[in-house]
């Protein structure tokens, strides 16, 4: 992920955001825009969050648009261990475009990868 913009604020755990992605696998794939629904909610003593895609309007011609199907992610500190949390992510992204499904899978292996690594580098700084 590159950026990510609150786009329009509902409520205190609802909003529309933007986030972009870089090109990938030498820009064979290119940088992508998503502009999702997102509602947060604490959850077992964690987080739930989850969300969808929209067709909103503004478009950005640097990108192409992919589409988040319905998405979730839970995050809940482990009973044994609390001071310690599982991520559990649900997600089904059509990046759209003309692209090869094998450089697909390779650069969603490779973004998730990336994603829970700084996940984790984060955390340990907070």
């Amino acid at each position: 992920m590159t950026s990510l913009d609150i786009l329009k604020h509902f409520e205190e755990n609802c909003c529309v955001m933007r986030y972009t992605t870089a090109g990938q696998l030498w820009d064979i794939i290119s940088p992508r825009e998503f502009v999702d629904f997102s509602y947060t909610v604490g959850y077992q003593e964690g987080l739930l969050s989850c969300g969808i895609s929209l067709d909103w309007s503004e478009k950005r011609p640097e990108f192409v648009r992919g589409f988040n199907h319905p998405c979730g992610w839970f995050c809940v500190p482990l009973k044994d261990s609390p001071h310690q949390s599982l991520l559990t992510g649900y997600i089904q992204t059509d990046l759209r475009g003309m692209i090869p499904q094998s450089a697909v899978d390779t650069a969603m292996a490779s973004t998730l990868t990336n994603f829970y690594v700084d996940l984790r580098k984060a955390s340990q700084k907070a």
